[in-house]
């Protein structure tokens, strides 16, 4: 007790009390340099798992983001092509009905779609599918619910036609997927050029005239034969939206000349209305007006 006394009183073994300390200095840090290894070692990989699980998260993230994109993106030209449809809808004198794409069917030959409209819905045999560029295809095979549609490229497709310019008549037929439609049975001396636009003519009592359907892209003259290779590609988009309209056009009907106007003149006509263009006709595509 003195002894204690004396140390607190006047610090008499704090000398002695350093001196053991500085010697028992290194053993401690030796006895503790397995807890901090292990230390380190669990903090490191604990960080590094943190790291590799949130690389993960933002991987994951910007997924999602450049999915939500590219869903922008498609869902923004679906749009543009609604309003289009919509605004040729208004300007066609006869009835539509509009028509989705479901799917196309896995056939490598034909070139044909299935659209999710029948005979319920009022579609016909026969009748046009077309969106705001022109003609895609033709209604051959109908259901109650669907029905299935013949494209422009396909083998077995054909169609009437006039070149824009100068009022030729002709027939525009499909030769196969990814081919070039042709045009046929026309002598050397006709005055066709690289870059005509085909419209329907109408004369077929099928399709409504003035629709585009194809420019030509490529003229060979066989003055031999006397006839001319002509080569063609659809005007409108066939295999890129997935809305269009069926054209419910009936001759008999929608053909008839339209009533006078105050003027004596047809109703409806360029002379009433400037920006009307009834079936998109044009001469040239927009790119080379």
């Amino acid at each position: 007790m003195t002894l204690m006394f004396i140390d607190f009183r006047f610090n008499t073994l704090d000398p002695m009390r350093n001196q053991i300390n500085w010697l028992l200095r290194p053993l401690e840090y030796v006895t503790l340099t397995p807890r901090l290894i292990y230390d380190w070692t669990s903090n490191y990989f604990t960080t590094r798992g943190e790291l590799e699980r949130e690389n993960q998260s933002m991987k994951l993230r910007q997924s999602e983001l450049s999915l939500l994109a590219t869903q922008g993106e498609l869902l923004l030209a679906e749009n543009q092509n609604l309003r289009q449809l919509l605004e040729l809808q208004k300007q066609l004198a006869y009835k539509t009905l509009p028509v989705e794409i479901l799917f196309n069917p896995p056939n490598p030959i034909s070139q044909r779609i299935v659209i999710n409209r029948g005979s319920n819905d009022g579609l016909k045999t026969g009748n046009p599918i077309a969106n705001d560029a022109g003609i895609l295809g033709q209604v051959v095979r109908l259901y109650e619910n669907s029905a299935e549609v013949s494209l422009l490229e396909d083998r077995d497709f054909a169609i009437p036609v006039q070149v824009a310019r100068n009022g030729l008549r002709a027939a525009v037929f499909g030769t196969g997927r990814s081919s070039p439609l042709e045009l046929r049975y026309l002598p050397v001396a006709s005055d066709l050029e690289v870059g005509d636009i085909l419209l329907t003519s109408g004369i077929d009592g099928t399709y409504p005239p003035g629709f585009a359907v194809a420019m030509i892209t490529r003229i060979e003259r066989n003055l031999e034969k006397n006839s001319s290779n002509v080569f063609c590609v659809p005007v409108a988009p066939v295999n890129r939206y997935r809305h269009a309209l069926a054209l419910l056009y009936e001759a008999k009907v929608d053909a008839k000349p339209a009533p006078l106007n105050s003027l004596g003149k047809p109703t409806g006509q360029a002379q009433d209305n400037p920006g009307f263009s009834p079936g998109r006709r044009q001469t040239r595509t927009k790119g080379l007006q």
